[in-house]
């Protein structure tokens, strides 16, 4: 464990979050909902353990899940990214000659903004002081960000495979790019959290038309092509504490 900290984290996080989905998914009923959201928190669960194990600072790891003091802007990313992305979607449906309910989208915002609460206190975004809090600076103290992240993000989709099928790891594996430049721009787990709760609710609330395989593919393109574009803006770097944006400016982490 003390060798291999990532590798120690994954099993862990596997044996917790598997082992609980594979109960209820037995069981069924009300103890199934249950099993499966007490699956979710084998990542904060397995970086405490890991971090108990290799004797590193739970209460430093602690600060970066309530560090809220960060500049406005990185909450709009947290917050509108996701509702950007959604709304380009439906857009690019939209102009393809799909059918989308634009005035729908007023009705929908008060089931975005519930679903983001929920998400980020009680389903995925408790996911991020593991994925990101924990997982996240170990690779990248031995790999570049885009290597790193890439790597987080195989691991990350692949711990949601039980839940969504054998292609569950695609969407989690190119949404890991935007949370790597936001925890490295913030130092902020919770600022992941928020963003991980927007990502959820947007999907779930804001398609503003009927769901098919041509929509997810048209959402996945949208999100391999914000990705892309993260990656080149950034040289790959994804805001690396101390590295030069493209702006000029130097990435401070916090």
């Amino acid at each position: 464990m003390g060798t291999h900290p990532v590798i120690g984290y994954l099993l862990l996080t596997y044996a917790f979050s598997w082992s609980s989905w594979g109960l209820a998914s037995l069981i069924g009923g009300a103890g199934a909902v249950v099993l499966v959201v007490v699956g979710g928190f084998g990542p904060p669960a397995a970086a405490a353990v890991m971090l108990r194990l290799t004797g590193r600072s739970l209460r430093d790891w602690g600060r970066t899940i309530v560090a809220w003091r960060v500049p406005w802007p990185f909450y709009a990313y947290a917050l509108l990214l996701p509702v950007c992305l959604q709304l380009g979607v439906t857009t690019v449906l939209s102009v393809s000659g799909a059918e989308v309910d634009w005035a729908a989208l007023p009705g929908r915002l008060p089931g975005y903004a519930a679903s983001l609460v929920v998400t980020a206190v009680l389903f995925g975004g408790m996911e991020e002081p593991g994925w990101r809090g924990y997982a996240l600076p170990l690779l990248q103290d031995r790999h570049r960000p885009a290597v790193a992240t890439l790597l987080l993000g195989l691991a990350w989709g692949i711990w949601h495979v039980p839940l969504y099928g054998p292609a569950g790891f695609v969407v989690p594996l190119v949404l890991a790019f935007f949370y790597t430049w936001l925890y490295n721009r913030t130092g902020s787990v919770l600022l992941c959290i928020l963003l991980h709760g927007s990502f959820t609710a947007a999907q779930d609330t804001l398609l503003l038309t009927a769901d098919s395989p041509t929509v997810d593919l048209t959402i996945l393109s949208l999100y391999v092509l914000g990705a892309a574009l993260l990656l080149a803006a950034t040289r790959g770097r994804l805001g690396r504490p101390g590295d030069t944006d493209t702006d000029g400016r130097q990435g401070t982490g916090r």
